[in-house]
């Protein structure tokens, strides 16, 4: 099966399908409708083939439906029938449980996404457990996603935001009781050095993240 994993993002949305090497993207921002990025999506694959789409999608999604429109992006997400418009079988993820699925390697893995906000997802032995963490309390009246996110590291600074990572990551580690820690999102390379029991995602795993929702051992 070939496989057309669509990855939206608040700036771009991007795109690569099975036995394809160059990602494809464009931009999306604050104006995108659901309608728009596969209008968007169709023309940039044109001429790739491909059976099946995995989308990763930035908000909350429990069981392959969106449950609220995104912050970032434009409306008319929720439902949105893809299937209908893509004609084709498509699976809809968080798109932090995605790369969290395309960087797991077994055993009880916590994946935090520092960019914009704070992604989050679980997978034991292959469960998938999207989770939304980054809006819990945290001290000073203000949640995780309020130190570790993009709006810590502007308010703290870089030193003082790389410590409070640092003791989230500790925490949430200890609290779910996790055998490594997976930091993906545009931010986690400006980590250094990296977090105890932790190590750095990629942002391409979100790609084979999609593809694996698609295969046999039943994720």
């Amino acid at each position: 099966m070939k496989v057309l994993v669509v990855d939206v993002g608040g700036t771009s949305v991007k795109i690569l399908a099975s036995g394809q090497r160059t990602v494809r993207k464009f931009r999306s921002g604050p104006e995108l409708t659901a309608a728009q990025m596969v209008a968007g999506v169709v023309k940039a694959a044109k001429d790739w083939r491909f059976d099946a789409v995995s989308i990763g999608y930035p908000g909350p999604v429990n069981g392959g439906t969106i449950l609220e429109e995104p912050k970032n992006l434009g409306t008319g997400w929720v439902g949105f029938d893809f299937e209908k418009a893509f004609g084709r079988p498509v699976k809809v993820i968080n798109d932090a449980a995605m790369q969290a699925l395309g960087s797991y390697e077994g055993g009880r893995m916590l994946f935090l996404g520092l960019g914009t906000g704070l992604g989050s997802a679980l997978i034991a032995d292959w469960i998938l457990m999207p989770m939304e963490l980054a809006h819990l309390p945290y001290k000073k009246g203000r949640t995780f996603e309020d130190y570790a996110g993009l709006r810590g590291l502007e308010r703290l600074g870089k030193k003082k935001w790389q410590r409070a990572v640092d003791d989230v990551v500790s925490r949430l580690k200890a609290a779910l009781v996790a055998d490594y820690v997976v930091l993906g999102g545009g931010n986690a390379k400006k980590l250094q050095p990296i977090p105890d029991g932790a190590r750095l995602g990629d942002n391409a795993h979100a790609f084979t993240g999609g593809r694996r929702l698609w295969e046999e051992r039943g994720i």
